[in-house]
């Protein structure tokens, strides 16, 4: 999981990452149905931890986005600062004018987090680190900023994310790649055994339903959340590309446990889960 890994060759620069975004802020939080659900999970966790140790300090939410979990975050109560930063200075103001004047805001990179050493008693991380080119350095900046005992939660994606949207998209436009590539298993498992000792890892599959693979394609857009390779096409998909895509991607029979007609989509989850054990100073 470094610069040069499967996760994110040749990623577009992070302003377009964060224009993108943040063009997406009016419409992110209508489409973010994956985001509520690995979002919620977390949280749960988070606050029953809070609760069972009364604990208070600095919270801080990484990739806050619309800040949808940094307000979920401040209902902890007065004795928590809470703070959400992102990337997108567009997300970033629209989550600042939908919120508590109590909650601070701040436009930065995950990779360089600017706060001090040892100052933050939770960092919350929903759906963000697969954005980064480098998402070691962001569990390292993590690492830096908790004080020992303090909590980390992340979330993200892994490899065989979106495959039948992959498998489509293969048939329909050969040797022109229009998915974002995920972290395997295995080698997001190594990286966050050596950064963080001692991180509880869990993985899970999920599949969401869609009426139609263009209706998950708009989804996608509407959460900011296309191709982002810096190779990718600046034109428009061809109408007989995307038909094509249509016709090829996998047919949902429906059962028991998913009943829903149209298509699937498939999600590989990752839930991290860290408190650092000792004195960060060194790192």
């Amino acid at each position: 999981m470094s610069a040069g890994s499967a996760m994110s060759p040749q990623l577009a620069s992070k302003a377009d990452i964060a224009r993108g975004f943040g063009n997406a802020r009016a419409t992110y939080e209508g489409a973010s149905r994956l985001q509520r659900l690995m979002g919620n999970t977390m949280l749960e966790i988070v606050q029953s931890q809070t609760r069972q140790s009364g604990c208070s300090g600095r919270v801080l939410d990484l990739g806050c986005g619309t800040g949808w979990y940094t307000r979920k975050l401040a209902e902890n109560g007065p004795a928590f600062f809470v703070m959400g930063m992102d990337l997108s200075p567009d997300m970033v103001a629209h989550a600042g004018a939908n919120a508590s004047p109590d909650i601070a805001w701040v436009t930065a990179d995950a990779e360089a987090i600017p706060l001090p050493n040892q100052s933050c008693d939770l960092i919350f991380s929903n759906l963000m680190i697969q954005w980064c080119a480098n998402p070691v350095e962001v569990l390292r900046e993590c690492r830096r900023v908790l004080k020992p005992g303090g909590r980390l939660a992340v979330s993200t994606l892994l490899e065989g994310t979106l495959r039948e949207l992959d498998q489509a998209w293969r048939l329909a436009d050969p040797g022109q790649t229009h998915i974002n590539r995920f972290e395997p298993e295995a080698v997001f498992r190594e990286a966050v055994s050596r950064e963080l000792p001692g991180a509880e890892i869990e993985t899970r599959n999920l599949r969401l339903p869609y009426a139609s693979p263009l209706a998950l394609a708009a989804e996608l857009k509407q959460l900011g959340a296309g191709y982002k390779h810096a190779g990718r096409r600046r034109t428009l998909t061809a109408p007989s590309r995307l038909r094509a895509m249509c016709q090829y991607y996998p047919k949902h029979e429906s059962s028991p446990t998913e009943p829903e007609s149209g298509v699937m989509a498939s999600y590989e989850a990752a839930w991290v889960y860290w408190t650092c054990r000792e004195s960060n100073d060194k790192t």
